[in-house]
């Protein structure tokens, strides 16, 4: 799949989806984008600026949502135009899909979102490369049928995207297996290493998360075989007006991306059994 002016797929080196949860302000979204950017050209990694201008579904209707659809797709216009790096972000509306189209390279439809017929499909309608995250609550062999939905709007540039399964209360659990059952979709499959360790709720009025394990479960995803990585990260985590506790730090992500770009490239130097079941029997 042609996404951004580069190959995605699982016989290419992995892309990577990265940038706060939320737009915070402009000063923030400009030096972070440029910080990320300029790591992965220095790793030679394809790169696409993620930040949120809404999260609609925060836990409280007291936390931050971020600075609203006008604002939030000004910045992110900006990072694209003044850094020259693509972006994406989530929508989480049908109204808005036109507009933010307008904006960004890519969109992404939020997990909870991710059996809405009309809405996934619009999204798809909307021309645009699109990162469809599996829900919380969904097994991985379901996403066929949300990957179908999307395809049947006419739009073949469809990426699936695990952020892991509701285990029990305010827990998240990725089950690496779920990486090469989406894969049968045919799509490029995306791993989401830090909503992966987050504990939805898990602070009362806000989410809280565990980012001491987004080093082990990213190693793992990439090891298992994937196409893409969606990393949520922020100079300063514990300050983040989002996602905070699950988010990576910024200054650490360089050491993180080289330890995983050694890992990609062994895996993909041999073929993936499992990819062959017939010949296993």
């Amino acid at each position: 799949m042609k996404l951004c002016g580069f190959e995605a797929g699982l016989d290419h080196p992995f892309f990577l989806l990265a940038g706060p949860c939320a737009i915070e302000s402009e000063t923030l979204a400009l030096q972070t984008a440029e910080n990320l950017r300029d790591i992965c050209q220095r790793l030679e990694i394809p790169f696409i600026y993620k930040s949120s201008y809404d999260k609609a579904n925060r836990s409280s209707g007291k936390s931050f949502r971020g600075p609203g659809m006008e604002e939030g797709l000004r910045i992110l216009e900006k990072v694209r135009l003044e850094l020259g790096v693509p972006v994406i972000t989530d929508v989480h509306e049908k109204e808005h899909v036109q507009a933010v189209a307008e904006v960004v390279d890519v969109l992404q439809t939020p997990a909870f979102l991710c059996r809405q017929t009309d809405f996934i499909q619009a999204v798809a309608a909307a021309g645009k490369p699109v990162n469809i995250k599996k829900g919380q609550f969904l097994a991985p062999w379901d996403m066929l049928h949300v990957a179908d939905k999307a395809r049947a709007a006419g739009n073949e540039q469809i990426m699936v995207c695990e952020r892991g399964t509701s285990f029990g209360y305010n827990n998240l659990v990725s089950d690496m297996r779920s990486l090469a059952v989406m894969r049968q979709t045919g799509c490029p499959v995306v791993f989401d290493a830090t909503h992966s360790v987050q504990l939805p709720g898990g602070q009362g009025d806000r989410s809280g998360g565990q980012r001491e394990f987004v080093p082990v479960l990213a190693r793992a995803a990439v090891a298992a075989g994937i196409s893409g990585l969606f990393m949520e990260t922020h100079p300063r985590p514990a300050e983040a007006l989002s996602d905070g506790p699950n988010a990576w730090p910024l200054g650490q992500m360089e050491s993180l991306l080289r330890a995983l770009q050694h890992i990609d490239q062994v895996v993909k130097s041999q073929d993936f059994p499992e990819n062959h079941p017939e010949a296993l029997i």
